[in-house]
């Protein structure tokens, strides 16, 4: 028989469904303990159909073995593990708010179109310091257990009403602390669209592919696309090449020093990314509390809570979104102000000149803009107007004149001017 809101399920009273993947369901449910005292809480079930399936729920096992152990602010955090009824099921940290994707899709829809720069960064950044908390993690005897998640995306990111950005799902994680379950060589997992190159590959991994994923999201937030979109042998040959377009291409307005920290992030090599993702979190926040200095947490839960007043009406809840920041919302609906292009002097040695924009990332160099066209070459075009209007000149005030025959007009023949 199906479950349904109301039912009681272990410890647990389940209160609404919330959906359901490939291999599980959700459910929003609260922990009933004694004195009528409840904790709200997320139930994560393997389906029936799946309960006897050992490589899913090998893998489950692995998610609550390796999550159990986490407990980080921007991680959301697994409570519980067990089977009812002889089906597993994950008691995890319930986040009041939204999926990464949820949020952009509204944003993109509504007339903001992709995530305002400081949003986006401050997320990015977020996401970083979970996952370096995770892959740093050591067990009992300080030996590292060499957690990397694998399947970053804004599936696997909530955001909460509060401002809380928390990273989920670590099932497909490798872990040496699993024994038995590895990923065998060869054998790639996730959504290969966040793919790093060396994923994609079906090579071994490191931290540093969370640093690849977590630059796509980035990318994604701030232009409205990926990087690189297509069937996978055409995504994974591009990505491991690096042709995509630099999100400066995408987004003018998108400032130089955020591009480059963009491109270094997705640099198809390893070794010419962050080295970690501590490192790339810091680039972020230098970036974000340099050019936006008062900016905090509650910036993001005034987004969530404007993008989704409507759900929040129905269910009958108000919270709050003060006037300062709808005037922040209209300052970034606005155009990006039009900026000249620079140039680049036609004397500095060693620098070729070039009017195409670059679009592969090349480690952390900002792509070149179009180059002006150099003075000598408006020279002949002066000249050339010039004697246009002496001839029209000449042809005005001759109207009258007597018919002469007319001479072929060169640089030579033009009448000048008679000076009073």
């Amino acid at each position: 028989m199906a479950l349904q809101a109301g039912d009681v399920f272990g410890r647990y009273e389940l209160v609404s469904w919330l959906g359901r993947g490939g291999m599980a369901e959700t459910w929003r449910a609260q922990l009933v303990g004694d004195a009528g005292v409840t904790k709200p809480v997320l139930i994560k079930k393997v389906l029936p159909e799946y309960a006897n399936d050992e490589a899913f729920i090998s893998m489950f096992i692995s998610e609550a073995r390796i999550s159990a152990t986490l407990s980080h602010g921007n991680v959301a955090q697994v409570f519980d593990f067990g089977r009812v009824d002889g089906e597993y099921f994950l008691a995890m940290e319930f986040v009041d708010g939204q999926p990464l994707h949820r949020v952009l899709k509204r944003a993109l829809k509504s007339d903001l179109g992709a995530l305002p720069i400081p949003i986006a960064v401050f997320i990015a950044m977020e996401m970083c310091r979970g996952l370096h908390y995770a892959h740093t993690r050591t067990d009992n005897s300080g030996r590292p257990l060499g957690i990397v998640h694998r399947d970053i995306s804004p599936d696997n990111v909530l955001l909460g009403y509060e401002g809380q950005v928390k990273i989920v799902d670590f099932g497909i994680a490798k872990a040496q602390l699993i024994r038995g379950f590895k990923t065998a060589p060869g054998v790639v997992k996730g959504k290969y669209l966040f793919f790093s190159p060396e994923q994609a590959r079906g090579e071994d991994v490191d931290a540093r592919t969370d640093v690849w994923a977590t630059g796509v999201v980035l990318y994604e937030l701030l232009c409205g696309k990926l990087p690189v979109e297509g069937p996978p042998h055409v995504v994974m040959m591009r990505v491991g090449r690096g042709e995509f377009a630099a999100p400066k291409v995408l987004r003018p307005d998108l400032p130089d020093a955020l591009n480059e920290i963009l491109l270094r992030a997705l640099a198809p090599t390893r070794d010419m990314r962050f080295e970690s993702s501590h490192e790339f979190g810091d680039a972020l926040a230098g970036f974000l509390y340099s050019n936006f200095p008062r900016f905090s947490a509650m910036t993001v839960a005034h987004l969530l809570r404007s993008l989704f007043q409507a759900e929040l009406v129905q269910g009958g809840r108000k919270l709050e979104v003060p006037h300062s920041f709808l005037e922040e919302m209209s300052a970034w609906r606005a155009p990006p102000p039009t900026r000249a292009p620079r140039t680049r002097s036609s004397t500095e040695p060693g620098k070729p000149r070039s009017s195409r924009i670059e679009t592969r990332p090349s480690g952390s160099e900002t792509p070149a803009p179009i180059q002006e066209a150099p003075r000598q070459r408006l020279y002949p075009l002066a000249l050339a107007t010039l004697l246009g209007l002496g001839a029209s000149w000449w042809l005005l005030s001759n109207a009258n004149a007597p018919e002469v025959q007319p001479r072929p007009l060169s640089a030579r023949n033009v009448p000048q001017p008679v000076r009073e």
